[in-house]
């Protein structure tokens, strides 16, 4: 009777240690540590993940925001550029990280544009990502070398058009601002023309600077310094209203062209099942980088400006992505454009 007593109270003892263990390892993500605890967060380095190469406008625009938003979150951001395949490959690294708020992405319009750009994409932006907030929306221009015969816009409309086989475009590589601008330009402009595509932007503006190329269509944050410097000859920006640090360049819309208008938007994201109170924090220490005075002052000099605090959130974002994956399926399907 005793012996029998034994057992049971043994047996009950062994199961509340495993009810124990359990619970604790319940409690802690089943032992995957702290990154999930918010109240923690962050104990550890953020990654701010760039789908493109150092030096280029996306990791410029990271670099900006990166110090004031670690300042607000009390910790450190280290920058990591993972390029290859118009930014699909960091996107897709960082769509299979932790959702523990430690390894964020910063993309641009091409988030928007892969899923018609590529037949295996490895990922979905609305259901892999959670949407952290806008950060910025950079203008285009459209510029070409600087001895290009065209001396106006609309002049350079009507040389295309009549030399549409001898004209070449230049873009920074399949899926790059600069390669959908290209496709915009073609469009509006009822035109087919001599693509020559780089790997990033920096080779496709050393080439129009050199006069190996005709002309190209990209960012202000590439584009402003060789404006400045007479490198290139500038036509117009791609947005409805003219940019105040190139404020001698006329619209498309002022130039004839209403329909060649695009930016190239930013946006951070973090894996799908990321907390909802690490998102917060960190679309909270992006409002606060954004009105930092020196990030609006540098932005500015790149001819860009922080969006407004209420675009600086999940909700805005998610609305951005899902209207502009809607536009792009059209303008890259009517272009006939697909990546294997």
């Amino acid at each position: 009777m005793t012996t029998t007593r034994h057992r049971v109270a043994a047996r009950m003892i062994a199961a509340l240690g495993a009810l124990s263990l359990l619970a604790a390892c319940s409690g802690n993500g089943g032992g995957g540590g702290s990154g999930g605890d918010a109240s923690n967060y962050p104990d550890q380095n953020i990654t701010f993940v760039v789908p493109f190469s150092a030096g280029g406008p996306t990791d410029t625009v990271t670099r900006l925001i990166a110090e004031p938003m670690a300042a607000k979150l009390g910790g450190k951001i280290v920058v990591q550029n993972v390029e290859g395949a118009g930014g699909t490959v960091g996107a897709g690294e960082v769509s299979r990280a932790e959702p523990d708020g430690y390894t964020v992405l910063m993309h641009h319009i091409g988030m928007s544009t892969a899923p018609a750009l590529y037949k295996s994409l490895g990922f979905k932006p609305l259901e892999d990502f959670e949407m952290v907030g806008l950060v910025t929306e950079v203008p285009m221009t459209v510029v070409a070398r600087k001895d290009f015969a065209p001396a106006t816009f609309q002049d350079l409309v009507n040389h295309v058009k009549a030399n549409a086989s001898k004209v070449t475009l230049a873009n920074a590589g399949i899926g790059a601002a600069s390669h959908l601008c290209g496709l915009l330009f073609q469009t509006a402009a009822g035109v087919k023309l001599q693509e020559v595509p780089y790997a990033g932007t920096g080779p496709a503006l050393t080439d129009l600077v050199g006069g190996q190329v005709d002309f190209m269509c990209d960012q202000t944050t590439n584009t402003s310094g060789q404006i400045a410097a007479g490198k290139v000859k500038a036509y117009a920006v791609t947005t409805p209203e003219r940019v105040k640090s190139l404020p001698d360049l006329p619209t498309t819309a002022e130039a004839g062209l209403p329909q060649l208008q695009v930016s190239v938007w930013h946006g951070l994201y973090v894996p799908a099942g990321t907390p909802d109170e690490i998102v917060q924090k960190l679309s909270e220490a992006l409002k606060v980088a954004l009105a930092d005075q020196a990030v609006i002052d540098q932005m500015a000099k790149l001819g860009t400006a922080p969006v407004p605090a209420e675009d600086a959130t999940p909700q805005a974002h998610r609305a951005k992505l899902e209207e502009q994956l809607g536009t792009w399926a059209k303008v890259i399907a009517d272009a006939g454009v697909k990546v294997s």
